[in-house]
């Protein structure tokens, strides 16, 4: 999920041709105060303007105790928008009061209920950290959750939210986890953050693989040069979808088989769910 700021026609035109999943048009923190009209009226241009693409189109709207979210709603839910990040939720009454009134647009301008998707980044303020699991069950609309440190670390009152060797600090790697539980639990997409480093795309793809080890399906990149990597640290090899098919073919040989030995190693029901994700995944 490419983040690309929303007052900028050149960055969304390199963005479009980047090879993400979706491109969110911010028109949150990448947005100056001053320019924020300007970019919810530009964002607005863009949905109508959207041709057939393989990228969904979200965008970031303005946190809800800023007083902008719903004049941001209003100038961009129509036809051609797939979804809309909310920043700074507190839990998921934030998500159903964000999801009624999508319901609402959606019909003023002819849109089929639901259209609309949410996803959240869901740490990013105290509250948040404490709610998490309000998102379970999934409330209507939501299909993915990320976190975020940078405004969890500004309202602790965090003097820095890394380690010494640029690892996450510890409240930072709960929030990390804690967003993966939840989300998994209420059965939407675990969605990385961002790798702020632009310009280091080994490092980027290395904290890739550590993430989807850990499970998460994604990524967000801040850069058009980081969509590649993103992309490929998060698809399945070729050696891994091999394995996967022959844990898959060895149980399905012995239906009524708990564990399975494959080349010396036993395998059981959680290997046989992990193999069939990585296919879903491929």
């Amino acid at each position: 999920m490419l983040f690309v700021p929303g007052d900028s026609e050149r960055k969304f035109a390199k963005g479009s041709a980047s090879g993400a999943d979706a491109l969110i048009l911010d028109l949150e923190d990448a947005v100056a105060p001053s320019m924020k009209e300007m970019a919810r009226a530009h964002v607005a241009g863009l949905i109508d303007a959207k041709a057939q693409n393989n990228w969904m189109f979200f965008v970031r709207v303005n946190p809800l105790n800023t007083g902008l979210t719903f004049d941001d709603l209003a100038a961009v839910v129509k036809p051609g928008l797939d979804g809309v990040l909310l920043p700074k939720v507190n839990g998921a009454a934030d998500v159903v009061r964000i999801a009624d009134e999508l319901g609402k647009l959606e019909a003023a301008v002819g849109m089929e209920p639901g259209t609309v998707r949410i996803a959240v980044v869901a740490t990013e303020t105290a509250a948040a950290m404490l709610n998490l699991a309000s998102y379970v069950p999934a409330p209507p609309r939501l299909v993915a959750m990320t976190w975020g440190a940078e405004d969890l670390a500004a309202q602790i009152g965090a003097t820095d939210n890394k380690e010494q060797d640029g690892s996450w600090a510890f409240p930072y790697q709960v929030a990390r986890a804690q967003c993966l539980f939840a989300a998994t639990a209420a059965e939407v997409l675990p969605i990385d953050t961002l790798y702020a480093n632009f310009r280091d795309p080994a490092g980027l793809e290395a904290d890739c693989r550590r993430a989807r080890r850990d499970g998460f399906v994604g990524r967000i990149a801040i850069h058009p040069d980081q969509v590649e990597v993103i992309n490929r640290a998060f698809s399945p090899t070729p050696e891994q979808i091999a394995h996967a098919q022959a844990v898959i073919d060895a149980f399905a040989a012995a239906p009524d088989a708990g564990t399975i030995g494959i080349d010396g190693k036993m395998y059981d029901i959680p290997h046989l769910k992990a193999a069939r994700r990585t296919l879903a995944g491929a």
